[in-house]
């Protein structure tokens, strides 16, 4: 099954959709630095054979540009995750009104192709009720994509065009069923770093399919249980087991009279670096791609690193890569270092083969604007097993896609 993404980045969504075994037609990116990452991360690219990934028809240029026509009726899956600072928590909160928000160019493509499903991530920072209305009107575009937005005509007007629309009985040519906007904590679906983000899915109501969204795999509980109650946390990692901080020691009485929690633990930091060897300041590593030390880190108040036994901070993307205090570790003895580029896109799980181009800062807005590989792969995944009934040539995953680093999920081709 074929899939088009729009602003692809550093690769994140793009892999995890390989994964759940669609096929893209085009990866349409305007970075030059991110475009170089893919790039160098496609089975096309000269040197690139050893990761044995399906090459990657990479556009690089503004997404307005893109012949979308060329495509109609032939996609059965249109992703993207449109630029996100206009509605970022930590952004300037312009919304709608910053030139830097390209949802309408998101929303156009899906009224040129009318892809059979349609997946979109952004910030949680969108819900956020100075944000609802154009929220909402994401919705209802998404609703009846085939209802453009008429010359002149505000935003506002439109909604409350498409609003009518609905109430006078939908529209007659194409509607789509819309799932959320949902806000997952993808910390509870195997990433490793406390990390919400806004999910929308659109079906097309033709095609009468159900949508659910997937359940937590992963708990806070489970990994106390490990750490404090079993222990077996601490001889995975080979480590003497210290004493419960202070903070967690209600949780743990609880946990002593309860069976184990049915779900995996929550991965942490020394989860995810572990086999990684320490970096050294200014020394690229011999064997691991992106991985050298940066000295200079400093803790201040609200910048003070993610712990080495909890998931990490949220990775975010800013004008300088990701800020310092979303981008350090705090070693057992108290000191900080920054994290290495290798070591942050693990915390995105992101493979060890998958290499990072451009300078440093550039290398890490990509990763911070990433989607984590594994959760990627669990949405498309889902959706691939449900429209896989309704295409009789559903293409299986290749054999030769990145393996992961641990035992994902399983694809269900029966």
């Amino acid at each position: 099954m074929r899939a088009i993404e729009l602003f692809a980045g550093g690769g994140g969504l793009a892999l995890g959709i390989q994964r759940a075994g669609f096929r893209h037609l085009a990866l349409i990116e305007n970075d030059h630095d991110a475009c170089d990452t893919l790039r160098a991360n496609s089975g096309s690219a000269k040197g690139a054979t050893r990761l044995r990934q399906q090459g990657w028809p990479i556009w690089e240029g503004d997404a307005r540009d893109y012949p979308y026509e060329r495509h109609a009726g032939k996609i059965h899956l249109l992703v993207g995750g449109p630029p996100c600072q206009p509605f970022s928590i930590g952004g300037k909160h312009t919304g709608n009104s910053d030139t830097r928000n390209l949802f309408p160019i998101m929303l156009d493509a899906v009224r040129r192709l009318l892809p059979q499903a349609v997946l979109i991530e952004n910030v949680k920072g969108l819900a956020r009720e100075a944000f609802l209305p154009y929220l909402e009107y994401i919705v209802w575009r998404l609703r009846f994509p085939a209802e453009a937005m008429r010359f002149g005509e505000s935003w506002l007007d439109h909604k409350e065009r498409l609003a009518h629309i609905a109430l006078s009985g939908g529209h007659p040519d194409v509607e789509y069923q819309i799932m959320g906007p949902q806000i997952l904590n993808l910390v509870d679906y195997g990433a490793p770093q406390a990390r919400e983000r806004l999910f929308l899915v659109a079906l097309r109501a033709d095609l009468d399919l159900t949508w659910e969204w997937p359940e937590p795999t992963h708990s806070r509980s489970a990994l106390l249980h490990e750490q404090w109650v079993s222990g077996v946390y601490w001889r995975r990692h080979r480590l003497r087991q210290p004493a419960p901080p202070f903070s967690v020691a209600a949780a743990v009485r609880r946990l002593q009279d309860t069976p184990r929690p049915a779900s995996k633990p929550w991965r942490t930091v020394r989860d995810a670096l572990r086999g990684l060897p320490e970096p050294v300041d200014y020394q690229p590593h011999p064997t691991i791609a992106n991985h050298i030390g940066i000295p200079g880190a400093r803790s201040y108040y609200g910048h003070s690193g993610s712990l080495y036994d909890a998931p990490a901070k949220t990775l975010k993307a800013g004008d300088h890569g990701v800020p310092g205090g979303e981008n350090m570790l705090l070693r057992d003895d108290g000191t900080v270092r920054y994290f290495t580029v290798r070591e942050s896109a693990r915390l995105q799980t992101f493979p060890d083969e998958y290499v990072f181009c451009g300078s440093r800062t550039e290398a890490m807005r990509q990763i911070g604007n990433a989607t984590p590989v594994i959760v990627a792969e669990l949405l498309s995944r889902q959706l691939f097993n449900l429209l896989k009934p309704i295409n009789r040539r559903a293409a299986r995953p290749s054999r030769d896609s990145f393996l992961p680093q641990e035992s994902l999920f399983e694809l269900d081709i029966a």
